[in-house]
C-alpha cells in the first residue's frame, strides 16, 4: 500500500482506532513493553485571530495608545500649536494699519527763532490713518480664514496619520506575539514527537535519523523564537516613538487585543470614496486652499483701487508782538496712492494668484484620483485577506490537523514513517502563520482605510474632531 492510501485509510477509522491505540499504549507500558509514552495531542481551533475592527470597536489597549498619543506625540503637538497660530492670525489681518501720531514746527522763518513774528509759524499735531479700499479688509480677513482652515484639517491629517501608525505598529506587535505563541506551542508539540521517536529508536522501531530530524525541527523553533525577540523589540521600540514616551523611561505598553474570532464587514467602495471625498482632512485642507486662493485672486485685483490716507491736524500760533491773538489753526487732507505700475507690480501679481489657484485645483484633482485609487487597492486587499483568514480558520487548518491526527496514529503503529508525522505538523503550523498574518493584513488594510476616510480616531476632543467638518 502507498504512503497516501495508508494516510487516507487511517484518516477513515482515525474516530475508531484512537481509543484502542491509547488502550495497546497503556497495556504496553503497565506489561513492561515498548515504552511509548502516551501523548495527548489536541488540535484546537487557532487562538490566534485578533478582531478585525476599525474606529468603531477599538480594543482597550489601543484606545489607550491612540488617546496617549494625542496626548503626548510631540508631532500631533505642534501641529496643534501651528493651528493656534493660524487662528490667532484671522484678526489682525483685518485690522487697520496703526494711525501716525505727528507733532512739530511749520512755517517758522529762519531769521528768527521767536513763534510771534510770523501769522503761519505754528506749533503742530497730528495724527493719519490709511483707510483700504472698500473690500480689501474682508478679503485679507477671508485670506487669513482660510489659511486657518486648512492648517485646522492639516491638524487633523496629522492625527489620523499619527493614528494609522500607531494601529500599524500595535497589530504588527500583535502579529509578532501570535507568531511567538504559535511558535512555542510547535515547539512543545515537536519536542514530545521527538520525545516519541527516541522510545521508537529505543526498542528498534524507529531510526536515528527521525531522532535527528525532530531535534533540527525543534532547534529551527529556538532560532525562530530568538528572532521574533528581536522584531519584537524593535516594534516595541517604534511605537513607543509614535506615543510620545521618552526613551529613557518608558511605562509598559499595553498588551494586543485578546484572542477573538474573526469578525469582518463588508466594505462599499462606493460609499468609502463618498466619506473620503467629504471628510478626508487632506482634501478638505486643499478645497480651503482654493477658496484661500480664490479670495487672493480678488485681493490681487482690489489691488487695482487706491488706499486712502486721511490727515487731521492742529496748529496753535502764538499771540502777535502787540498781544493781539492769533486764532489756531485745523487741517484735514485726504491722500490715496496712485496703481500706475500695473505692468511692473499689479499683473505679476494677480497672474501669480491666478496660477497658484489654478495649482490648487490641480493638486487637489490629483488627491482626488489617488484616494480613490489607494481605496480600491485597500478594499481589494481587505475583502483578500479576510477570505483568505476565514478559508484558513474554516477549512485548511481542521482539515491539516486531521491529517495531522491521522499521521500521529498511524506513526504509533508504523503505518508511515517520521517525516510525514513531522511535515503534517509543520503544515498546520505554517498555516496558522498564515492565518495569523493574514488576519493581521485585515486589520492593517482597516487602518489604511480610516486614514483614507478621514475617520477620527475615537479618543479625539469632540470639537477637534468636529472642526474639520464645519
Amino acid at each position: 500500500m502507498t504512503r497516501g492510501a495508508a494516510i487516507a485509510a487511517i484518516a477513515f477509522g482515525v474516530a475508531l482506532s484512537m481509543s484502542a491505540l491509547r488502550a495497546d499504549a497503556e497495556e504496553e507500558t503497565r506489561g513492561g513493553g515498548a515504552p511509548a509514552a502516551a501523548l495527548s495531542v489536541t488540535y484546537q481551533a487557532s487562538a490566534g485571530t485578533f478582531t478585525a475592527t476599525g474606529n468603531a470597536g477599538l480594543s482597550a489597549g489601543l484606545a489607550a495608545l491612540l488617546g496617549e498619543a494625542l496626548r503626548n506625540n510631540p508631532e500631533i503637538q505642534a501641529a496643534l500649536r501651528e493651528r493656534d497660530a493660524a487662528r490667532h492670525r484671522i484678526a489682525p489681518a483685518e485690522a487697520l494699519d496703526d494711525p501716525v501720531l505727528e507733532a512739530g514746527v511749520i512755517n517758522m522763518p529762519l531769521a528768527s527763532s521767536t513763534f510771534n513774528r510770523e501769522d503761519m509759524t505754528m506749533k503742530m499735531i497730528g495724527l493719519s490713518q490709511r483707510v483700504p479700499f472698500p473690500g480689501k479688509r474682508g478679503l485679507r480677513k477671508d485670506v487669513a480664514a482660510r489659511d486657518a482652515e486648512a492648517v485646522e484639517h492639516g491638524y487633523a491629517e496629522t492625527v489620523n496619520r499619527v493614528a494609522r501608525e500607531i494601529k500599524m505598529a500595535y497589530f504588527d506587535l500583535g502579529l509578532t506575539l501570535e507568531m511567538i505563541r504559535l511558535v512555542e506551542k510547535n515547539k512543545n508539540i515537536l519536542n514530545e514527537f521527538l520525545h516519541i521517536a527516541e522510545d521508537h529508536y529505543a526498542v528498534g522501531r524507529g531510526n536515528q535519523a527521525d531522532v535527528l530530524k525532530a531535534q533540527t525541527q525543534v532547534s529551527r523553533m529556538m532560532d525562530e523564537l530568538f528572532r521574533l525577540a528581536r522584531e519584537q523589540a524593535t516594534i516595541e521600540a517604534e511605537l513607543i516613538r509614535t506615543l510620545g514616551r521618552g526613551s529613557d523611561l518608558a511605562p509598559p505598553i499595553p498588551p494586543p487585543p485578546s484572542p477573538g474570532d474573526l469578525s469582518g464587514q463588508p466594505l462599499d467602495l462606493a460609499a468609502l470614496r463618498d466619506v473620503a471625498l467629504a471628510q478626508r482632512p487632506r482634501l478638505l485642507a486643499l478645497q480651503s486652499l482654493i477658496a484661500r486662493n480664490d479670495k487672493a485672486l480678488e485681493l490681487a485685483r482690489k489691488n487695482y483701487y487706491p488706499d486712502l490716507d486721511l490727515r487731521m491736524s492742529y496748529g496753535q500760533r502764538d499771540n502777535m508782538l502787540d498781544g493781539t491773538k492769533r486764532p489756531d489753526m485745523v487741517s484735514f487732507t485726504v491722500a490715496i496712492n496712485l496703481p500706475v505700475w500695473r505692468g511692473s507690480k499689479l499683473e505679476p501679481r494677480e497672474l501669480e494668484s491666478l496660477a497658484t489657484r489654478d495649482q490648487a485645483l490641480g493638486i487637489y484633482q490629483a488627491q482626488r484620483n489617488e484616494v480613490g485609487a489607494q481605496l480600491r487597492q485597500q478594499v481589494a486587499t481587505a475583502e483578500q485577506s479576510l477570505k483568505s483568514a476565514r478559508l484558513y480558520q474554516d477549512a485548511i487548518l481542521p482539515q491539516a490537523r486531521l491529517t495531522v491526527e491521522s499521521a500521529l496514529a498511524a506513526y504509533r503503529v508504523n503505518r508511515v514513517d517520521f517525516l510525514t508525522l513531522l511535515d503534517s505538523q509543520m503544515t498546520v503550523f505554517n498555516y496558522e502563520i498564515s492565518l495569523a498574518q493574514a488576519t493581521a493584513s485585515y486589520n492593517k488594510t482597516l487602518a489604511e482605510i480610516d486614514l483614507l476616510t478621514g475617520g477620527a480616531p475615537s479618543n479625539m476632543p469632540k470639537n477637534q474632531a468636529n472642526s474639520r467638518r464645519e
